[in-house]
């Protein structure tokens, strides 16, 4: 068994400087605070050191690619990565690697490896044996948890149990008997690395009274999609403040637009008010019950490519559980 491990920094690489803790130790030296089992093999890469608030679509694109040369020669990859963004990386993957068969686990930790109650080792070593399973499908792997990439949010800032599977069943767990996938990743699609992403996209979260104009500046920036975090099932004012007609003129400029719920839980459903029904007419699509990291994520990498109606209209890797309306 060959395991790969790329490491990108984040807290669990993390070293306390004057200027705070930063990202300093490499993968050979996480992997040499960490048993590993006997017949498996771990061979470390740094692909880059950095706190996960820096990377960007950029670093996506890179890791994805770090990830399947990898894959030619490993039986699984694991991930270490800060937390704060470690949900938009996991979806991304999920999108970029879709249909590899191949596990692929992102891990990281609240406190740094080798410090007082660290949840570093344990995480690591959980995201090892993860992979050792063999289970195909990007996951991240966290307190003992395994949570699909594109489900992942991070929820507490200090706690150890830091991330929740949210909208869907946790992909598995580990325990004392092991580690047991229970719901994996669907695979629906034929792997081949689709690695790029449109970063022109913008997320907006609703306030009562939002401005209409702010739907102006989208356009002008140049941005090619938005997903908007709605009221409750998608709802937003058309009242005094007509936020319907400003998106009804983004669509006929060819700006997609997503909208997904502020909720944690459950989804967005434009077909059950009257204003969501206008949206939907404007060609508005309803991101039912995905993560805003999940819906980001999607609508950057749909924008890259030349079907992204379709992609946009269809469940690629659990991201979401619903039938789609338009």
């Amino acid at each position: 068994m060959r395991i790969a491990l790329l490491a990108t920094g984040g807290t669990i690489a993390c070293r306390t400087t004057p200027d705070g803790l930063t990202p300093a130790l490499p993968a050979r030296e996480l992997l040499g605070a960490i048993p590993t089992r006997s017949g498996v093999t771990v061979e470390g890469r740094d692909v880059f050191r950095m706190d996960s608030s820096n990377i960007q679509p950029e670093e996506w694109m890179r890791l994805a690619q770090a990830v399947d040369e990898a894959s030619r020669e490993a039986d699984g990859v694991v991930i270490t990565h800060g937390t704060d963004t470690m949900g938009y990386t996991a979806a991304a993957l999920s999108y970029m690697l879709a249909g590899l068969r191949k596990p692929v686990i992102l891990t990281g930790s609240q406190l740094p490896m080798g410090v007082p109650l660290s949840d570093a080792e344990t995480n690591l070593s959980c995201a090892l044996e993860a992979a050792c399973a063999g289970v195909p499908g990007v996951y991240v792997c966290f307190n003992r948890k395994l949570i699909l990439g594109t489900r992942a949010v991070k929820t507490h800032t200090t706690s150890f149990d830091a991330f929740d599977s949210v909208n869907h069943a946790p992909a598995g767990h580990i325990d004392s008997e092991g580690v047991h996938f229970t719901h994996p990743q669907p695979l629906r699609e034929e792997y081949r690395l689709r690695a790029t992403v449109e970063p022109r996209v913008f997320l907006l979260k609703l306030v009562p009274g939002t401005q209409p104009d702010v739907l102006d500046f989208v356009a002008a920036a140049g941005y090619r999609g938005l997903v908007i975090e709605a009221f409750g099932l998608g709802g937003l004012h058309y009242i005094r403040r007509n936020l319907v007609e400003k998106l009804r003129l983004l669509r006929q400029k060819g700006i997609r637009v997503l909208v997904v719920t502020q909720c944690m839980y459950e989804k967005a459903d434009l077909s059950i008010y009257e204003v969501g029904v206008q949206m939907l007419r404007s060609d508005v699509l309803s991101g039912l019950d995905m993560t805003t990291e999940a819906a980001v994520t999607k609508l950057m990498w749909a924008l890259s490519r030349e079907d992204t109606d379709a992609l946009l209209a269809h469940d690629l890797c659990g991201e979401v559980s619903l039938p789609w309306k338009r």
